[in-house]
């Protein structure tokens, strides 16, 4: 049979992201697969740098935003890791009912789009209208329903209200009831079951050498949970399950979400009820100590690291991130290969992919044979020139 080498994406109405995979087939099924990155890079870890601590705040939330909470989390860790500050513990307790309440709106999209993916609409309307139930509590704590600006260096920028507590108590309970039915679905309903078992497979095995994170990770039996095995804010103290699943397949990636929604609810109102009295923040000055830090917190996607180097201005010297998609994208050959090419944006979808928080770019010199790096100054160059052959000269400026 012959071979036919086609691309999936970047534009592409079953993908909602700009990425684009190169796919070997024979007639339908896949026999060899490729991720190419480097369609959308916005080059946030350079411009963290020519901005102050707080002003990277701001920036580093636009990373995702979906997950623009465990981003900022992340990030103000390490700063006050290097600043020695002590974020006071009701601080810690509002960051992590705003990181669950985060994980329940990523997981409840993620399952709509699932639904989508799979020709299930129904289940794409009804979990779209139940996010709006959690949305609602964001913008009720926060102000905003998407990039809440909780957090700030030292602690949270608001506080939550005895009125704001049982107003999301009551939204979670809502919730809680409706996850029944998703739990159900998912579990027994016929489409549900056609379209994501054995498909995208990954075993556990497979998966532990290729570094698999997040409900990825999970699904294939891997215990990786950074709030269990690392814990930071209140989860040391908190009574949840980890999650995990042994199908290794779309199927489990789908249990594994839908069963963490429980586990969110019990987390909120753990910490709901638990809430201490106190200040939400401390003062920490502008400019910090030279120092560097690095830190793990599980976003709804799987493990994000951030690393921050201080070197004693109000500006870091570096800010590195390293999103859970860029550590789950080494596995989607793998879990696509061999599949058919109708299931294969199921299975991209199956591992939440955000490319904004991804991608990179990278210049390979064929003639030395090497990776080329470019610092500010080799960037700036290279612009002027591009625009100088469209008539504009920045070289003044």
């Amino acid at each position: 049979m012959t071979k036919m080498t086609i691309p999936l994406g970047p534009q592409h109405p079953a993908l909602k992201e700009p990425v684009n995979f190169s796919l070997v087939l024979e007639g339908e099924q896949i026999t060899g697969s490729t991720v190419n990155l480097g369609y959308n890079h916005r080059g946030i870890e350079k411009a963290a740098e020519s901005r102050t601590y707080l002003q990277d705040i701001y920036l580093l939330e636009r990373v995702c935003g979906i997950c623009s909470h465990s981003h900022t989390t992340c990030y103000l860790t390490c700063v006050e890791e290097i600043a020695k500050a002590e974020v006071p513990e009701r601080a810690k307790a509002i960051r992590t009912i705003v990181a669950e309440l985060e994980r329940i709106h990523s997981h409840l999209l993620w399952l709509g789009i699932a639904g989508y993916e799979m020709g299930f609409e129904t289940l794409f309307m009804y979990s779209w209208r139940d996010r709006e139930q959690v949305l609602d509590c964001l913008e009720l704590v926060s102000g905003n329903r998407v990039h809440y600006a909780m957090n700030t260096i030292g602690g949270v920028r608001r506080d939550i209200t005895p009125e704001q507590k049982t107003e999301i108590l009551r939204r979670v309970s809502i919730l809680e009831e409706r996850t029944k039915y998703y739990i159900k679905l998912g579990t027994e309903e016929a489409t549900v079951l056609a379209r994501t078992q054995n498909v995208g497979l990954l075993p556990h095995d497979v998966a532990m050498n290729l570094g698999t994170i997040g409900p990825t990770g999970r699904a294939s039996g891997i215990k990786c949970d950074v709030r269990k095995h690392e814990p930071y804010l209140l989860y040391g103290k908190l009574d949840f399950k980890e999650i995990t699943h042994d199908t290794n397949d779309v199927f489990g990636r789908l249990v594994v979400r839908v069963l963490e929604l429980v586990e969110s609810y019990k987390i909120i109102r753990q910490v709901l009820n638990y809430l201490p009295d106190g200040p939400i923040a401390v003062k920490v000055p502008a400019k910090i100590g030279p120092g560097e830090a690095t830190n793990r917190y599980e976003a709804p996607r799987g493990e994000d690291i951030h690393y921050v180097k201080a070197n004693g201005t109000d500006k870091p010297e570096r800010v590195k991130v390293r999103a859970p998609t860029m550590a789950n994208y080494v596995a989607v050959p793998y879990m696509l290969n061999s599949g058919y090419l109708a299931d294969a944006p199921m299975t991209i979808a199956a591992i939440d992919p955000c490319m904004s928080c991804t991608d990179r770019a990278m210049v390979y010199d064929t003639k030395k044979n090497k990776v080329r790096i470019y610092g500010w100054d080799d960037l700036r160059k290279l612009g002027i020139e591009h625009y100088k052959k469209r008539g504009v000269d920045f070289s003044k400026l």
